[in-house]
């Protein structure tokens, strides 16, 4: 396996994983109050692929990188680590886990002629009236504190009894990611971040049998709502299916590459 080298873009951290020659590209992206680390185990299982991955800003490695305010604010990110370290920017397929998702939405609205194929795995919808406001996210926001909004929503995902067994290192620096956390759920709650009618590129959703009702449901309906939509399902997994179940989660990201053939003339 060939190695993953690191590089800086605008502060962030990013690891490239090259593949053999003329391999496509795949970005993977994580959601909230996560890292680039989760992808390694599905990394390991795309040697076919060339594989890029980043801590988004605000989180892991970057978190000196400081805070997005904005959905816009992400793609650009997004936009700038799919470009190799050549700078020849595309085209890529990228693929993004909850959060990520609607990142990889957005960006694809916005330069299709980059992102030529999107993945997105059990991507929120919570700008809609439909989206519970007793979610993760939702829970998260009704604290005062960053740290304490942190803390809970990390409590609604991974529950109180791992959360407790952590390091207190490692409680310390999720409690820190608090302002990127409020930042995006907030930014994600303002306003649509994408128009569904104007994606033109082939996207594929996904969800797990054992995640929440209206995660299933988000994924279904993006599907449905976009012009080269469809949705795929792993069974007995949860919302992480990328850490949990990494050979369904890898062949998920191989069915996005494979769509990159269909992106427009």
């Amino acid at each position: 396996m060939t190695a993953t080298v690191d590089r800086r873009v605008d502060g962030l951290a990013v690891y490239d994983r090259p593949g053999p020659p003329g391999a496509p590209r795949v970005v993977l992206v994580h959601g909230s109050m996560d890292r680039a680390a989760s992808f390694i185990k599905v990394e390991r299982r795309l040697g076919d692929f060339e594989v890029v991955r980043y801590d988004r800003r605000g989180y892991g490695r970057s978190q000196a990188a400081g805070v997005a305010r904005t959905i816009d604010d992400h793609v650009d990110d997004l936009l700038a680590v799919a470009a190799a370290p050549a700078g020849d920017g595309g085209p890529v397929a990228v693929v993004g886990h909850s959060l990520g998702g609607v990142l990889a939405v957005a960006a694809a609205v916005r330069a299709p002629e980059v992102v030529v194929s999107v993945g997105a795995f059990e991507s929120p919808m919570s700008w809609t009236s439909a989206w519970p406001t007793t979610s993760a996210g939702g829970n998260a926001l009704r604290e005062a504190d960053d740290a304490e909004a942190a803390e809970r929503f990390m409590r609604g995902i991974v529950g109180d009894a791992v959360w407790e067994r952590l390091p207190s290192r490692v409680r310390s620096q999720r409690r820190a990611e608090g302002q990127a956390l409020v930042a995006e759920l907030a930014a994600l709650r303002a306003h649509a971040p994408y128009d569904p009618a104007a994606l033109k590129v082939p996207v594929l959703t996904g969800y797990g049998t054992l995640s929440k009702p209206y995660h299933q449901e988000a994924a279904r309906r993006l599907a449905d709502q976009v012009a080269q939509g469809e949705c795929v399902v792993i069974d007995d997994a949860g919302h992480s299916a990328h850490t949990s179940h990494p050979d369904q989660f890898a062949a998920f990201v191989g069915q996005v590459v494979d769509r990159m053939a269909a992106r427009p003339a």
